[in-house]
């Protein structure tokens, strides 16, 4: 539904915002674009969504240029904006009709305002709407059309905590019924909750792609615990053969670093029993999305970070 290759974006004659990005996204798919601001998200989904033309590289939307076959693209996908220009003096009913004016095969004005929790809020007008509504109406334009490919650009900004919920089972409805969804978002939980893949831009590179699973395990594991009296690092089984990275020491309470999460705890724990002694305050953790996110964005891991990683820095 969407073919990503070799994509580039330049500013201003040299600011290359977007350095040769590559990825794909099939039918009822979810993909996340992630990366700190400047990292190239939304440069990226304006090109897929055919505002501009890309400097370089091939991007194909329902297997069309967006750009130079946009009026084939266009009524086929939906597009929700960081930020919606609406009229403030319209109503919202009033606002979904005039849009529904200029999409095809528009829904009902009732069903696309329940689709996102509005309808009761359907004769205020957009200036009295809080930001989260204002966000919600974003939603319903884009979903007015059915649309096959829906790009969410920060979906879920300003909206509260159950109303982030519910948009996210409704982003969940839609793929499951084949919509492809491409979404950006600073949420890391946005993206483990809902993304079946994902990306991980850094400075205009895919510097880590794969499911969130897979880009959380090529992260190390932690282990911590406090040593037990009378004994030193040295009592320890040799770190190197647990499969530990690296360690740290603060007072009496190490602190492991590991690849191999299972096999470490499990020949800390039965060194323990065999010494006769208790690992006090043991703290067992896996790798989060946000690890890995936190290394890309400080520039720790430019290469070879993702378990299927499509695209590196030159």
């Amino acid at each position: 539904m969407i073919e990503v290759t070799d994509l580039r974006r330049v500013y201003g004659g040299d600011f290359e915002a977007v350095r040769g990005v590559t990825f794909s996204v099939g039918r009822g798919e979810l993909f996340a674009l992630l990366g700190t601001n400047g990292a190239g998200k939304t440069s990226t989904v304006e090109l897929l969504e055919g505002h501009a033309p890309p400097a370089g590289g091939r991007v194909r939307v329902l297997g069309r240029d967006p750009y130079a076959e946009r009026a084939a693209v266009r009524p086929r996908i939906g597009v929700m904006l960081q930020e919606g220009g609406f009229p403030s003096e319209l109503t919202v009913a009033e606002t979904i009709r005039m849009w529904a004016g200029c999409t095809s095969g528009a829904r009902p004005t009732a069903e696309a305002l329940d689709l996102v929790g509005l309808a009761r809020r359907s004769e205020v007008r957009v200036k009295q709407l809080s930001g989260g509504e204002k966000r919600r109406l974003d939603l319903a334009l884009a979903l007015l059309g059915r649309p096959e490919v829906l790009f969410l650009d920060e979906p879920t900004t300003g909206l509260d905590a159950e109303g982030r919920r519910s948009t996210w089972e409704l982003v969940r409805e839609l793929r499951d019924g084949g919509t492809t969804v491409l979404l950006t978002t600073h949420y890391l939980e946005e993206a483990e909750e809902l993304a079946d893949r994902l990306a991980i831009l850094h400075e205009g590179h895919i510097a880590a792609s794969g499911t969130p699973a897979e880009v959380t395990a090529s992260q190390p594991s932690r282990i911590s615990f406090e040593l037990p009296d009378g004994y030193f690092l040295g009592d320890l089984p040799p770190l190197a053969e647990l499969g530990v990275m690296d360690h740290e020491t603060t007072g009496r309470v190490i602190k492991l670093r590991t690849g191999e999460l299972q096999r470490t705890a499990t020949a800390l724990l039965l060194w323990a029993e065999r010494a006769r002694v208790e690992l006090r305050g043991l703290d067992v953790r896996s790798a989060s999305l946000e690890e890995a996110f936190l290394r890309i964005a400080r520039g720790a891991a430019a290469h070879g970070v993702g378990a299927r990683e499509r695209e590196t820095a030159a």
